[in-house]
C-alpha cells in the first residue's frame, strides 16, 4: 500500500528532471526589476526579478559575475540570459544567471561613464587645453544637420546679433548609423577655411537621439580642432562627451550663437564710448603736455642760456688751471729724475774713467784682462781717453 507514495525528494528531483528535460527552458532572456539582492562573500550573487504580477529567484555564480560591467543593485532594470531549473531541496524553481546587463538607457549610461573616465585620465577634458574664444569673430563654422531647427537658429541668431559675421555650414548627419563618423569627418574638413570659431551640435532628443555626441570619434575630433570648438547639444539638461570635450558648452544651438558673438549694437555703443574716452584722453594728453612745455620755456636756461654756458666756461678754467699744476709738477719731476740719471750714466761711462789716465787694450776686439789673453808679436789696440795707439808686444811679464 505505501509503495504508491513518494518522497518529497522524489517528486523534487522528477520535476527537476522535466524542467531541465525541456529545451525551451535551456536558454531564457528575461527581463525584470531587482530586489532582495544580496552578493555573497564567495561571490555568488542572489536576488528576485520582478514585473508588475510576478517574481522569479535568480542566481548568479562567482564565475559568471565577473564578467559584470556594473553593480546590481535593488530597483534597477536589467536584462539577463539563463536557463530556468529546480532547487530540489527547496522544492522551488529559479533561474540560473549566466549573463546580465543594464536594460535601455543604463547600457548607454555605463558606456558614457566608461568613455567618460577614459578620456578625462587622458586629459582631453583639462582646462589647460581650452582654447579661448574670439570676441570679435569674422566667420564661424557650424556643424550640424542642413535641416531642422537648430541650423535656423543657429544661423538666425547669429544674423540678428552680430549680421557682419560670415557663416560657413558643414551639413552632417547627427543621428543615427553613420552620425559620428560623419561629425567627425566635418570637424576635420572645417580645419581647412580660416574659422574663428567652430560650433558642432544639434536640437535636443532622447539619448539615443544625442548619441553620436558621445562617441570617441568625435571627442577625439573636438579636442584635435585648431579651431576654438564650442558644443551645442541638446536641451540645457543634456550633457555628452562632447560638451566636456569642447573649448565651451552651450545649453543650446541658440545658445551657442549668443556665446559666438556679440550684440553689434552694444559693439557700436562700446566703439563710440572708446571715441569718446580716447578724445578725452588725447585732450588731458595735450593740456598736460602744453603745461610741461610752458614750464620748459619758462625755465631759467631757456630765458638765460648763455648763464649755463658761464657757469661751464668757469668750471672749464678751473679744470685747466688745475691741469697745469699738475702737469708742471710732473715736469718738474720728470727733470730731476732724468737729471739724476745722467749722473749716473756719467758715473759709469768708462770714458770719463779714462780721463783720469785709464785705458782700454784690445786684440782684435777682443778686451784683454789678463796676460794670458795675449801673446809675443801680438798687435794691441790701446784706446785712450784721446786717441788711440796701436803697439806690438815684446814681452810679457
Amino acid at each position: 500500500m505505501n509503495d504508491k507514495y513518494l518522497t518529497i525528494s522524489q517528486i523534487n528531483e522528477y520535476v527537476k528532471m522535466r524542467i531541465d528535460s525541456d529545451a525551451n527552458l535551456k536558454k531564457v532572456f528575461l527581463k525584470g526589476e531587482v530586489s532582495n539582492f544580496k552578493n555573497h562573500t564567495r561571490g555568488h550573487l542572489y536576488f528576485t526579478l520582478k514585473d508588475d504580477d510576478s517574481r522569479i529567484s535568480a542566481v548568479m555564480f562567482a564565475s559568471q559575475a565577473a564578467y559584470l560591467k556594473f553593480d546590481p543593485e535593488d530597483g534597477m532594470n536589467v536584462l539577463v540570459e539563463g536557463r530556468i531549473s529546480c532547487y530540489p531541496s527547496q522544492g522551488t524553481y529559479q533561474i540560473y544567471v549566466d549573463k546580465m546587463e543594464m536594460d535601455g538607457l543604463g547600457n548607454l549610461y555605463l558606456e558614457f561613464e566608461k568613455l567618460k573616465k577614459k578620456l578625462s585620465e587622458e586629459g582631453l577634458f583639462d582646462e589647460k587645453y581650452k582654447k579661448p574664444i574670439p570676441k570679435y569673430p569674422k566667420r564661424i563654422g557650424i556643424v550640424t544637420a542642413d535641416t531642422g531647427a537648430a541650423i535656423k537658429d543657429i544661423l538666425s541668431t547669429i544674423k540678428r546679433r552680430y549680421p557682419i559675421c560670415e557663416t560657413i555650414l558643414f551639413p552632417s548627419l547627427v543621428q543615427g548609423a553613420g552620425a559620428a563618423p560623419d561629425v567627425a569627418k566635418q570637424i576635420k574638413e572645417a580645419q581647412n577655411y580660416d574659422l574663428d570659431i567652430l560650433i558642432v551640435g544639434r536640437g535636443g532628443g532622447s539619448i539615443e537621439d544625442l548619441w553620436a555626441f558621445n562617441e570617441e570619434i568625435v571627442a577625439r575630433a573636438i579636442f584635435d580642432s585648431k579651431v576654438p570648438v564650442i558644443s551645442a547639444v541638446g536641451h540645457e539638461i543634456d550633457y555628452t562627451i562632447a560638451d566636456y570635450v569642447a573649448d565651451l558648452r552651450a545649453p543650446t544651438p541658440t545658445g551657442a550663437a549668443e556665446m559666438a558673438v556679440p550684440v553689434i549694437s552694444e559693439v557700436k555703443n562700446n566703439i563710440d564710448n572708446y571715441k569718446i574716452r580716447l578724445r578725452e584722453n588725447i585732450i588731458k594728453t595735450l593740456k598736460q603736455s602744453q603745461l610741461r612745455l610752458d614750464k620748459v620755456k619758462d625755465s631759467f636756461i631757456l630765458t638765460n642760456p648763455l648763464a649755463m654756458y658761464e657757469v661751464k666756461e668757469e668750471k672749464l678754467n678751473n679744470y685747466i688751471t688745475v691741469l697745469n699744476k699738475y702737469i708742471n709738477e710732473i715736469l718738474t719731476n720728470k727733470k730731476h729724475l732724468l737729471k739724476l740719471d745722467l749722473n749716473s750714466l756719467k758715473l759709469l761711462n768708462p770714458i770719463n774713467i779714462m780721463e783720469k789716465g785709464y785705458s782700454l787694450v784690445k786684440v782684435e776686439d777682443k778686451i784683454i784682462k789678463d796676460t794670458k789673453d795675449i801673446k809675443v808679436n801680438d798687435k794691441l789696440n790701446i784706446k785712450l781717453y784721446k786717441g788711440e795707439v796701436v803697439a806690438e808686444v815684446k814681452e810679457i811679464k
